[in-house]
């Protein structure tokens, strides 16, 4: 079997996810993606009439991110006609479930040169009309019936108060997530990755993380009221259906601790983010550099009542495909998609906190949804390299009770 080797990666800064109101909200979604398809093709010199397929996530496959975004995004960065394209959704984990998508291409064999990752435009989603009730079943009431899946804060907050995990557990690792972000912007370990996106006029829509609060105090963040406190007993249909009556069918009785709020819960955001792969063969006849190779990939299911508890399960079926352990890892990035996440998975896995989400995660950066799993790729594979570390791990929490993982290894 051959090698998937890691050539490049790049993400667009990431915008405030709110219309009018972020850098980005304007920018047509394919828009939002070509350029980092366009960056690594340019930068590496790569002629796009050679490339197997451009895979990309997105989350909310309608409207304007409908109609296959990968092959339109790869058509307007100038791709060749000759790349095809393919979009996929796996929730959260869509970008990094493209990456290993990408990576099994050419481990088989049957691929040589993948473009994957994903982009989502959360201002743009924010517009389109919802359909159902909100529930992520889309009211199917036999799925309902078999497992009822609350709203993912919900279910964070539920984690939280099965785990006994604070509020101040959960304030001071949104906190460091903040402090650590602004460290990395402010000594420019981003910038190896960044790519500008530019309005149609050519002048630049957004060159910097937008969405970063440095100035977040723990007091600040002990003053908010939990977010989703009001939502979980709020009616969601004309039949009385709410949140707390689909916790209480798994959960009965149980008095929810709500602790999440928009300071320790990762930020809606706009961006996109591609890792470049080839194979060994492909990249030395075309003088093309490895950065990593990819060890080993997993996808795992848990619990899909709560949701966001699959890393875990994951990262543990990666590590016994890589014939490695916990020990055997230099650096993690866990999505952050609510604080919960990585402070449990940090918990069970036994894991120094000071190699996880070394440089913030999306609680200071935020969470474009479908391009989430490629952009921390490249995160952690820039900071692998700027502390001449070794081996990396990233997986990230997707709704349904799932979760992709990686482990790369530098060449």
């Amino acid at each position: 079997m051959s090698e998937a080797w890691i050539i490049d990666a790049a993400r667009t800064p990431r915008g405030v996810g709110k219309v009018g109101k972020g850098a980005l909200s304007a920018v047509h979604p394919q828009r939002i993606l070509s350029p980092v398809l366009k960056a690594l093709a340019e930068r590496n010199n790569i002629n796009t009439a050679d490339v197997d397929d451009v895979i990309a996530g997105c989350g909310t496959q309608s409207g304007k991110q409908g109609a296959c975004i990968a092959r339109m995004a790869a058509l307007d960065a100038g791709f060749d006609n000759d790349a095809p394209g393919m979009s996929l959704d796996r929730f959260c984990g869509s970008a990094l479930t493209a990456v290993n998508l990408a990576a099994m291409g050419v481990m088989s064999g049957m691929q040589d040169l993948v473009f994957a990752g994903g982009v989502e435009s959360m201002s743009y989603a924010s517009t389109l009309p919802r359909t159902t009730s909100g529930v992520i079943d889309m009211d199917n009431m036999h799925l309902r019936a078999m497992h009822p899946q609350p709203h993912q804060g919900i279910c964070g907050d539920v984690i939280a108060t099965l785990e006994g995990i604070t509020r101040e557990d959960v304030d001071r690792l949104g906190y460091e997530s903040q402090q650590r972000a602004a460290r990395a912007t402010a000594e420019g370990r981003f910038n190896k990755s960044l790519v500008p996106v530019y309005h149609d006029d050519g002048t630049v829509a957004l060159a910097v993380d937008e969405y970063p609060r440095p100035q977040t105090t723990l007091e600040g963040l002990a003053a908010l009221k939990p977010a989703f406190e009001a939502l979980y007993a709020a009616p969601l249909d004309q039949e009385g259906l709410s949140f707390k009556k689909l916790v209480e069918q798994t959960y009965p009785g149980l008095k929810v601790n709500h602790v999440h709020h928009a300071g320790n819960s990762s930020g809606v955001v706009d961006g996109a983010g591609a890792v470049l792969i080839a194979s060994p063969a492909y990249a030395r006849a075309h003088g093309l550099k490895p950065r990593a190779r990819i060890r080993a990939m997993s996808t795992a299911g848990d619990s899909p009542e709560l949701m966001l508890n699959a890393p875990v399960p994951a990262a543990k079926k990666a590590l016994a495909k890589a014939g490695m352990s916990i020990r055997d890892i230099d650096l993690f990035e866990i999505n952050e998609a609510f604080a919960v996440v990585p402070l449990k998975f940090m918990r069970d896995l036994g894991i120094d906190p000071s190699i996880v989400n070394v440089n913030g995660g999306a609680i200071a950066l935020g969470h474009p949804i479908g391009a989430t799993g490629a952009i921390i790729v490249g995160t952690l594979l820039d900071e692998m390299e700027r502390r001449d570390l070794n081996v990396g791990l990233a997986t990230l929490c997707a709704a349904g009770g799932m979760a992709p993982c990686v482990i790369i290894e530098r060449v």
